[in-house]
């Protein structure tokens, strides 16, 4: 397993380097740039060997895993893709490999009924869905929100390696607010989605609490193998962050009970979509406006989410939600009365 593994980390590489047109690329530049890549994804120090390249070159070029890539050698010395659109990554499912994948799906949707497994039915399905459209089985019956030009995605894998493995991270990050990158030194404890945009939930050298960075403001990272890693000793990182909207949260927070009332318009979506997994229904009126209760962090998440519906909701409690939101109403004013 490790081997495989390996191995294609390794033709991954050789396709990033032999579709990059704007450098030419000898055997020794494709020897450093794989051995760099194995050090800083498998923390592999040892290298790879001239032998091991030549014979990926051929694999990749052979029909043996399906990829028939175009590798050419231009001048006797510099390899790249006769076809400049090419990449291992747009090759077909052969027919092989699909059996095998419509076997395993078809043994994870056996566990479809359990409730462990319920969080995990639309990955199930968006497998199944990528696989039959990949092979040109069927036509796209399943869109799902992806964000093709979102930055920072490419980071996720390394980073979870990292998280795996204990390893201390050097990154260079510049926020919104940041006219300079800054470098944080970070013990990484969990990569965190929120509305197709992904965070980094970390602690930095000799700072107490936990730190958030946005993944699409990275501008890249380093392993700091000389660093000792720091484990995380707080609470249970899934039970700290169930209590929020969003990934904004200091250690100091503590849930509050919010009360909000919902125009009929609004009501049906509240109620088949809850805000937060804490929700109740509290009342529901005659005039058709509901009044449900969910318990939660007072955040900028909460808040945009409540702006998000407009004129359709009220806060009724806290009163600190209540003034945040209202402050922000005035601004909303002042901006269209100009």
């Amino acid at each position: 397993m490790a081997t495989n593994k390996l191995a294609l980390i390794r033709y991954k590489v050789l396709d990033e380097c032999l579709r990059n047109i704007y450098r030419k690329w000898t055997l020794e530049d494709l020897i450093e740039t794989v051995s760099d890549a194995l050090y800083e994804y498998e923390g592999i120090d040892s290298g790879v060997s001239k032998r091991t390249i030549q014979g990926d070159i051929q694999i990749m070029r052979s029909d043996k895993l399906g990829y028939n890539a175009p590798i050419v050698v231009v001048d006797r010395k510099y390899y790249t893709y006769s076809d400049k659109n090419y990449s291992i990554t747009n090759v077909p499912i052969q027919a092989r490999e699909v059996e095998k994948m419509k076997e395993a799906i078809n043994i994870l949707k056996q566990f479809s009924g359990f409730s462990y497994f319920e969080e995990m039915n639309d990955t199930v399905a968006k497998l199944e869905n990528y696989l039959y459209t990949s092979s040109q089985q069927t036509k796209n019956y399943i869109q799902f929100e992806n964000n093709k030009r979102l930055k920072g995605i490419e980071f996720i894998n390394p980073l979870y390696q990292a998280i795996l493995n204990k390893k201390v991270l050097g990154i260079n990050y510049q926020s919104f607010k940041a006219k300079q990158p800054n470098l944080y030194v970070l013990y990484p404890y969990l990569l965190k989605e929120y509305r197709n945009r992904w965070f980094l939930i970390g602690k930095r050298k000799n700072i107490t609490y936990l730190f958030t960075l946005a993944l699409d403001r990275i501008i890249n990272f380093e392993i700091l193998e000389e660093e000792t890693f720091q484990e995380y000793e707080g609470q249970d990182l899934e039970e700290y962050y169930s209590n929020l909207i969003g990934v904004t949260k200091f250690e100091r927070d503590i849930a509050q009970k919010v009360i909000l009332e919902f125009s009929p318009e609004h009501a049906p979506y509240v109620l088949t979509k809850p805000l937060h997994p804490s929700q109740e229904l509290l009342e529901t009126k005659e005039n058709g406006w509901i009044i449900i209760q969910i318990e939660v962090v007072l955040n900028f998440e909460l808040e945009r989410e409540i702006l998000g519906f407009g004129n359709g909701i009220k806060v009724l409690a806290p009163r600190l939600l209540i003034n945040r939101i209202f402050r922000k109403v005035e601004g909303l004013e002042e901006i269209y009365k100009h």
